[in-house]
């Protein structure tokens, strides 16, 4: 016996397992949300230079009248590489002599031009605000959005280092459920981020955290089913990332401030932190690292829930004890990652694995 049969006594797909898919695959959706959320957080709008002609009220009050934002704004922005007001650059003085309509494209040429000293004026007709707009990540600064984007991803390298180790050491609930906590703190922290820097060691530390959530997620689902139905709720679970691509677009469509959008986003994660306290843990981690009596009552409790109290009550420590023995000696043996290149099935599936992430 082994325990893949203790399951089957306690039941492999039955009212547990349904629960247990619902309450795992919706925190899901966040996951994926944190990680599409900057397709939305840090769109890049319009924009061009602040100019005192057309942004400053004191100055406007000097300027004729007749003069239309239109024709202020030619001769304040020199045009960019098609033709639109430049983004980056500005006149050092206002070019009155581009309102001659015989001026040529020389004229303007030579006309001393400047970055942008005085800031930008953006374009807030889709977003209201995002982080590009809050922290002007353009031009000599615009190569900071990817890094942000890169340094995220490197969070969920290091996630990964982490967190796997650690659901072996202290199991896939406690490190399952403060995986949760860790989102749900980190995601609404950023939301108030005062600078850039702050940002990203914020979305760095919250990828951690969904690493640790996505594989406990996965974990804790195959080892409470049955091998015949675990194509089924795995296949659930990659559902839940779709899904998740979709609600944080419907959330954005809806809700144009980064900020609040951010808020949004990461207040459900207080919820999963709350009712994880219900999930049991992995019996099988709990019998394979000696914890008997307590993987005793997360059988028996699953047992219950599916209506197999009677069953469940058949099981001892004993009767454990029997059933975990080739599990045991498995676990006894030292593992590394070249185990996955032991066999031609196991090197096919770590290499499709790696192809598909």
């Amino acid at each position: 016996m082994a325990f893949s049969e203790l399951l089957d006594i306690v039941g492999g797909l039955g009212r547990f397992q349904a629960l247990q898919t619902v309450a795992l695959v919706v925190p899901i959706l966040w996951v994926t949300s944190h990680s599409m959320i900057e397709n939305f957080s840090a769109t890049v709008p319009s924009h061009r230079c602040w100019v005192s002609l057309l942004d400053n009220n004191t100055a406007q009050v000097s300027v004729p009248k007749v003069l239309d934002p239109g024709t202020l704004l030619t001769i304040s922005i020199p045009p960019g590489p098609n033709n639109e007001p430049h983004r980056c650059r500005r006149f050092r003085q206002p070019q009155w002599q581009l309102l001659n309509t015989n001026t040529t494209a020389t004229n303007w040429s030579e006309a001393a031009t400047e970055p942008c000293l005085d800031g930008w004026v953006y374009d807030h007709s889709t977003f209201t605000s995002t982080i590009v707009t809050k922290w002007d990540l353009v031009c000599d600064s615009q190569a900071l959005k990817p890094m942000a984007q890169f340094i995220y991803l490197a969070g969920m390298l290091v996630g990964a280092a982490v967190y796997g180790p650690a659901s072996d050491r202290f199991g896939r609930k406690l490190v399952l459920t403060w995986s949760y906590l860790q989102m749900a703190v980190l995601s609404t922290a950023t939301a108030f981020a005062p600078t850039f820097p702050v940002y990203c060691l914020l979305r760095f530390l919250l990828a951690c955290a969904l690493v640790g959530v996505m594989m406990n997620t996965a974990t804790l689902l195959i080892e409470w089913t049955s091998a015949q139905a675990r194509v089924l709720v795995m296949t659930l679970n990659a559902l839940g990332f779709s899904f998740g691509q979709v609600l944080v677009t419907a959330v954005a469509y809806g809700v144009r401030d980064w900020n609040l959008l951010q808020l949004l986003i990461s207040a459900p994660s207080f919820l999963c932190f709350v009712y994880s306290w219900w999930l049991p843990e992995s019996a099988r981690w709990l019998l394979t690292t000696g914890r008997l009596e307590r993987g005793l009552h997360e059988l028996q409790r699953v047992a219950a829930i599916n209506g197999k109290r009677t069953a469940g009550d058949t099981l001892t420590i004993d009767v454990l004890l029997s059933a975990m023995q080739e599990d045991l000696s498995m676990n006894q043996a030292p593992s590394s990652l070249g185990s996955l290149l032991h066999t031609p099935e196991l090197r096919l599936r770590t290499c499709l694995s790696t192809l598909c992430w």
